[in-house]
């Protein structure tokens, strides 16, 4: 098969990385080749996979070495479980410059190094995605990744960056073949929000590929460093993660979104419940005028 790059957004501390990370898993447990490119500076999109803390980045590695020219592959490519390879493209020092810098530096690198082998059936671009600068568009951007998918729940904030990034989608996908694979609901047991994704999903042009209940396993195996299949593949949420890796291996839905405005956001948070009209008679009002007027 033609190697396919994926690239995983959404909201910060939604669960991109545990996702991605079990869903490789998944994914190399059906005989798939798989690298992971962690894009986040926090380093965290390989540590299940190679039972680590964290890998060294290569933005730190081309720093004691004096440049990225200075790096081999095999100084920043790691393999961890069942063979996946993982590489962490890390970022600068907490307040000084573009960390999307790192992820342009990364790509570039292991294209040079010939890291995308003809072995590889999949490479996941782990981004971090409610910041959609130009530095973590780049997978996008530049057309690395072909397939985008958004990691979602029925929370407001991650709703609303679920649409932020696909209007990052819409503006690069005229001049490249980025598209929005699908949306991944990675559950927070809000009141309907299989149903609710469905819907968001319906209105961004797409789908929900799948719905990834919430299962305390999950965090039992992170805290071992490991994903749900290492860990325990006969619990129910490792069957989850091997659905999802199944569902994706068949996608083919592949769409230019259709983002939504925030007052058709909005419009469908209230639908649902999670958000109440706003009362325009008391914006401004203080206490005491409030309480003049009951």
């Amino acid at each position: 098969m033609a190697l396919r790059q994926c690239a995983i957004y959404g909201k910060g501390g939604i669960g991109k990385s545990t996702t991605t990370q079990n869903l490789v898993a998944g994914l190399a447990e059906l005989g798939k080749k798989v690298m992971i490119v962690g894009c986040d500076p926090k380093a965290d999109s390989t540590r299940l996979i190679l039972h680590a803390k964290a890998q060294e980045t290569i933005m730190h590695l081309a720093a004691d070495a004096g440049s990225v020219e200075d790096l081999e592959l095999e100084d920043v490519l790691r393999a961890g479980y069942a063979g996946i390879k993982c590489v962490e493209s890390g970022g600068p020092e907490p307040g000084v410059g573009c960390a999307g810098r790192g992820v342009i530096t990364a790509i570039n690198f292991l294209e040079e190094e010939g890291a995308y082998d003809e072995e590889l059936d999949f490479v996941f671009y782990d981004v971090l995605g409610d910041v959609v600068c130009g530095g973590f568009a780049m997978p996008i951007r530049e057309n690395k990744a072909q397939e985008i998918y958004i990691v979602c729940s029925g929370e407001m904030m991650a709703m609303y960056a679920a649409n932020n990034i696909s209007k990052g989608i819409v503006k690069y996908a005229s001049s490249g073949g980025v598209r929005l694979a699908g949306l991944i609901c990675n559950s927070r047991n809000t009141a309907r929000e299989d149903e609710l994704i469905i819907e968001l999903a319906r209105q961004l042009g797409t789908h929900m590929i799948h719905f990834v209940p919430r299962d305390n396993v999950v965090q039992r195996a992170e805290i071992r460093r490991m994903t749900v299949i290492e860990y325990d593949p006969t619990a129910k949420q490792a069957d989850e993660y091997r659905q999802l890796a199944q569902k994706i291996i068949d996608n083919k839905n592949f769409v230019i979104p259709t983002p939504i405005t925030m007052d058709a956001l909005e419009d469908l948070l209230m639908d649902f419940g999670l958000m109440e009209e706003e009362d325009e008679s008391i914006v401004g009002k203080k206490a005491v005028e409030e309480a003049a007027a009951a």
